[in-house]
């Protein structure tokens, strides 16, 4: 399938040289854009196809397409699922928000919102950057 969206895509560049030589033709224009744009979708196609072929046999072979670390919780997460980091601090409710609870908890009219102050847990490594570069 990416073997013949390629010669597609080829014979429609092919055409376009043709179509404005010294006598424009522009049903060759047309022929050779439809060539090139349906070369590329049936090659961006077979490798679609192809990655969802081998998707299964990743799985099989332990690799995983998530991280390992989603399924676990996070430090100084969110107060309410207790999941993501809280991007923002209700100060009315005084808890700690993600972004997927922030659309539950919304009310303009008695909250009052400012950033978290939770951080992420760097590692130390990250940490030890931090402090070097003065930040």
């Amino acid at each position: 399938m990416i073997g013949m969206g390629a010669v597609v895509l080829f014979m429609g560049v092919i055409l376009l040289p043709a179509a404005l030589g010294e006598h424009p033709d522009t049903s060759l224009i047309a022929m050779g854009a439809c060539g090139v744009s349906l070369g590329s979708m049936i090659a961006a196609s077979g490798i679609y196809v192809k990655a969802r072929a081998l998707q299964p046999h990743a799985a099989s072979v332990g690799v995983s397409a998530e991280s390992k670390n989603s399924t676990r919780r996070v430090r100084g997460g969110c107060d309410i699922c207790h999941g993501d980091l809280p991007v923002i601090h209700c100060k009315v409710h005084q808890i700690h928000l993600c972004p997927d609870c922030v659309a539950k908890h919304y009310d303009f009219r008695s909250c009052t919102y400012i950033p978290s102050t939770r951080g992420g847990t760097l590692p130390k490594k990250a940490k030890t950057l931090a402090r070097v570069q003065g930040t």
